[in-house]
């Protein structure tokens, strides 16, 4: 170590580490990305404050969605027609699929990369510093820390608890159910009950705001969840395992430096994004852009979605619900799935304000969201 004494500036040693791609992050999006480029034959430096932490949180998606190279162990169950509860009952023609986080975690070795266990200060386009001066060089460096948390950006927030397959057996698999007997003010912003399998006998039951700004908390959600539980008949003794979640479903901001919730990859609307960044981690891994002007144009419709869903009077968001789980599963699919499926996700949307009552369609008009790519969808400066 040596001091610049004119500038009062204390200069360390620099340790340099050299590989083809730098990834910052080690969730879900950031280690499928490092174990995908190790499978391609790739120099991997990973950099991340903790990557031996375990996740805690429960991932899903449509089975439809998981990429073939995705070992089918980490499928802890899958529901075949899960239910959504709007004003009334659908049933949804698309098996839907609940990982075993823990496998999932296994599954995405790292083994073979360089592991920088600090924190990502200052990213350049070829170079890392870390929290302790090391600069981590590769011909790539991708962002996978996911988004920071802001007042500005919308969340989605959840509360649940994992109880035995039998105290649960009087509750269905719902992908979403909207009833209002979680205790809430009809007048307050809404929550879902989602109720999936998680395997070996378990089964969670969260209490969910999709979007809000601000969204529910979680003392909120916990109130709403015991109330909705006890009303059919299923009593909590404190003994559960508990699952929180917040996360911005905002934020994210498309590019080749950028991977998972910080890439984009996010559903504004849903807030799922585990698949999307399996499906995508093969194309980042070989350098390909994963954001066509389709996609770019796909993730702006999103968002428009985004932004009707909090412009929405509580009352109208199981209407809302109501008429998407009426259309085609092929347009449910596009708009729920197809991240650069311009014409499906743009039909689907017409689709459904077509479906929507006359004093909804007037609200999402105000809400700015476009019926078609001809009407341009509004700028995502900012996010």
């Amino acid at each position: 170590m040596s001091q610049d004494k004119a500038a009062g500036v204390t200069w360390r040693p620099v340790a340099a580490v050299t590989a083809d791609i730098v990834i910052c992050g080690l969730g879900p999006a950031g280690r499928a990305l490092a174990h995908r480029c190790l499978a391609c034959g790739l120099s991997v430096t990973v950099i991340d404050p903790a990557p031996d932490r375990r996740w805690s949180a429960t991932y899903a998606a449509w089975a439809d969605e998981l990429p073939e190279w995705l070992d089918s162990g980490v499928r802890a169950a899958t529901v075949q027609r899960p239910v959504a509860w709007t004003t009334r009952r659908h049933e949804v023609d698309r098996p839907y699929v609940v990982l075993d986080t823990a496998r999932l975690w296994d599954s995405l070795d790292i083994t073979g990369a360089r592991v920088i266990s600090e924190r990502a200060i200052e990213l350049g386009r070829h170079t890392v510093t870390s929290s302790s001066g090391t600069v981590a060089t590769g011909a790539r460096v991708i962002d996978a820390r996911g988004i920071a948390r802001s007042p500005a950006l919308a969340e989605q927030t959840a509360y649940g608890v994992i109880v035995d397959a039998e105290r649960g057996a009087g509750i269905e698999p719902m992908f979403m159910d909207w009833r209002p007997d979680n205790g809430a003010d009809p007048g307050a912003p809404r929550s879902f009950l989602y109720a999936v399998p998680l395997g070996g006998g378990q089964m969670l039951l969260e209490e969910t705001c999709l979007a809000g700004r601000p969204a529910l908390d979680g003392i909120e959600l916990r109130a709403r969840l015991e109330h909705r539980l006890r009303s059919r008949g299923i009593e909590l003794d404190g003994a559960e395992t508990v699952e929180r979640v917040r996360f911005p479903v905002q934020g994210g901001r498309p590019g080749r430096r950028r991977f998972g919730a910080a890439g984009g990859f996010i559903h504004p609307a849903t807030g799922y994004s585990v698949a999307a960044a399996l499906t995508a981690a093969d194309a980042v891994a070989a350098g390909d852009s994963v954001w066509p002007p389709a996609a770019r144009m796909v993730y702006a419709l999103r968002s428009a979605g985004l932004r009707v869903l909090l412009t929405l009077p509580p009352t109208d968001i199981p209407v809302f619900f109501d008429a998407f789980f009426t259309l085609p599963t092929p347009l449910q699919r596009a708009y729920l799935s197809g991240r650069d499926d311009l014409r499906g996700t743009a039909t689907a949307m017409n689709a459904l304000f077509a479906a929507l009552p006359p004093r909804l369609r007037r609200t999402v008009i105000t809400a700015g969201l476009p019926r078609s790519p001809s009407s341009g969808p509004t700028s995502e400066r900012g996010r």
